[in-house]
């Protein structure tokens, strides 16, 4: 059964509709907490319908009730309308609508910019105020996507997609509402010992970061250079007969020069102080918490993005800030292998999914015969999955199609079908944008115009191919988060959820839990055991394992 919120006018409603897409009834409703609250107690499976998640369940959240369950048309929407098995659909096939402008909108917005206030959303108080979703038939989206699932090609593999991406929009909403335990003091020690004490002017270099300016000034014999300004710093470069193209790191490390030690160092903290120093810690952690905006489906893939915070790109070098609550613990636990295993499982290559049951997938590679050594049988894998042709990866191909003809075989189908421009799909749905760089024949053209052509393909191929595989092992995290979600849910005896075990943090194939110690065992046991549900949900019956490494912490950093 389905509630579907919506605003017409001043007027809050709640339509009642059968999962067959019947409409029941529909009434308005003056206090959506207190309706949520006794819809749910009276139906606790019952899943609440609107425009998007991120514009409603903060109110709720506010107003301590948590949804148990959602379908949220904004993200479903965008899955529905680019799926080739949705291609045939009404929805597909229309003309674009407010709600395509809706999902790039709620990609490209902070989650702040996006939802109503919670006076505009609960109380009408303001007369000047209009909700979001006023402009839009919330009810016919709705209905046009229950037929879109149903006149699928695969109803099933869709029904479960949109339910662990609406999952995932209720987990990004409650993880941003909890916010992770982060210690402003112990970052300020960090940053402390690692730059030198926060300068008492904005814009000055701390101590340390300063002392490596002026060495490298001197190596360089240079000495107004600014460092951080790539095009400075490459002019000084060549000037001492340094030859380098770029500036990035990995570029440096293979020049021999006295100045390329305390630049790489220089680099390091540079970024240090950029992405994660003083004014971001002053922006970001409030009252203990670290609440980034989490941008659910914010990747073409289905991978996450973030519109602010930089959560998903974390360095381990302030990991130590993210303490744990007295009396609490992190259970932080990662899918190892995801990538590969995923791949297996798509391709229903068994020999793949026997080389990983023991364990450490690249090394059940090994033993097969397939290569000779763990570094091979992951750079062969690299390879498979994002398109290597040359040097070793080159090399290794062969005798890993040899050995895995099925997994193999997979990527490259999808390869070739991005080389001709055509829509690739993951294992629940989700569909690869349309390729605009197919490859044709033309007489036309001269030469050079058909090989750049032909290698703008060979690009889209290696997207492609690629897409399958990443976008999958999404849909797997989403599944296993989902899952994590309502095991704790179950566990849990207290009224709100941040009293209990919850979810704090998520990075593509890992989360953190944040535990009472005395549950934290238990906890381990239930995040283990759900990623084992995920694989049966995204695979069904096939015998592929998804093993973690789990570890019990009171600091993220001590989890590695």
């Amino acid at each position: 059964m389905y509630l579907v919120l919506a605003t017409s006018g001043r007027t809050l409603t709640a339509t009642r509709v059968a999962a067959d897409g019947a409409v029941i009834a529909e009434h308005a409703i003056d206090d959506v907490a207190a309706f949520v609250v006794q819809s749910q107690r009276a139906e606790p499976d019952i899943r609440w319908v609107w425009h998007d998640t991120a514009a409603w369940y903060p109110g709720l959240l506010a107003a301590h009730v948590r949804v148990n369950r959602c379908f949220d048309l904004r993200l479903c929407h965008a899955i529905l309308r680019n799926s080739a098995f949705t291609r045939e659909s009404t929805l597909a096939q229309a003309p674009p609508s407010r709600w395509d402008a809706l999902v790039q909108a709620g990609v490209e917005a902070p989650i702040e910019h996006r939802a109503p206030q919670h006076s505009t959303l609960f109380d009408f108080d303001d007369d000047q105020a209009q909700v979001a979703d006023t402009e839009l038939d919330v009810l016919a989206e709705f209905l046009r996507q229950l037929d879109a699932v149903a006149t699928s090609t695969e109803p099933g593999r869709l029904q479960r997609l949109l339910s662990a991406e609406s999952a995932g929009a209720l987990i990004a909403a409650e993880m941003r509402f909890a916010g992770l335990p982060w210690s402003a003091e112990a970052h300020d020690g960090i940053l402390t010992e690692m730059l030198g004490p926060r300068p008492s002017v904005d814009g000055e270099r701390p101590e340390k970061l300063q002392a490596l300016v002026d060495q490298i000034r001197i190596l360089l014999d240079s000495p107004r250079l600014t460092p951080e300004s790539p095009a400075e710093l490459l002019r000084a470069l060549s000037v001492a007969g340094i030859q380098a193209t770029t500036t990035r790191s990995w570029e440096l490390k293979q020049l021999k020069h006295p100045v390329i030690a305390p630049l790489l160092e220089f680099k390091k903290l540079q970024r240090l102080m950029t992405a994660n120093g003083w004014s971001w810690l002053d922006s970001w952690v409030v009252d203990g918490r670290f609440r980034p905006d989490y941008v659910p489906g914010g990747v073409v893939t289905g991978r996450w993005a973030t519109s602010g915070g930089g959560a998903l790109q974390l360095p381990h070098l302030i990991r130590g800030a993210v303490k744990a609550d007295p009396g609490w613990k992190f259970v932080v636990a990662d899918a190892s292998q995801l990538e590969p295993r995923i791949l297996a499982a798509m391709a229903g290559d068994r020999g793949m999914v026997a080389a990983g049951a023991s364990g450490d997938l690249y090394e059940g590679i090994v033993a097969s015969g397939a290569v000779d050594t763990r570094a091979h049988a992951k750079l062969a894998m690299l390879g498979a999955m994002y398109g290597a042709t040359s040097g070793e990866s080159g090399r290794l191909m062969p005798r890993l199609a040899r050995a895995y003809p099925q997994a193999i075989a997979l990527v490259e189908q999808a390869a070739r079908a991005g080389e001709r421009g055509e829509v690739v799909s993951t294992q629940l749905g989700r569909s690869s944008p349309p390729g605009k760089h197919a490859a044709a024949y033309d007489d036309s053209q001269s030469s050079a115009q058909r090989a750049a052509s032909q290698e703008r393909g060979r690009s889209w191929g290696r997207f492609t191919r690629n897409f399958i595989v990443q976008g999958t092992a999404a849909e797997w995290a989403l599944c296993w988060m989902a899952s994590i979600r309502n095991r704790l849910s179950q566990l849990s005896e207290t009224d709100w959820f941040t009293d209990a075990p919850h979810l704090v943090f998520f990075l593509h194939d890992e989360v953190v839990v944040h535990v009472p110690a005395e549950l934290a065992d238990s906890v381990a046991e239930h995040v283990t055991a759900a990623a084992a549900d995920a694989g049966r949900l995204v695979f069904g019956d096939i015998p592929v394992t998804f093993p973690l490494t789990t570890a019990i912490v009171e600091r993220y950093d001590q989890a590695k």
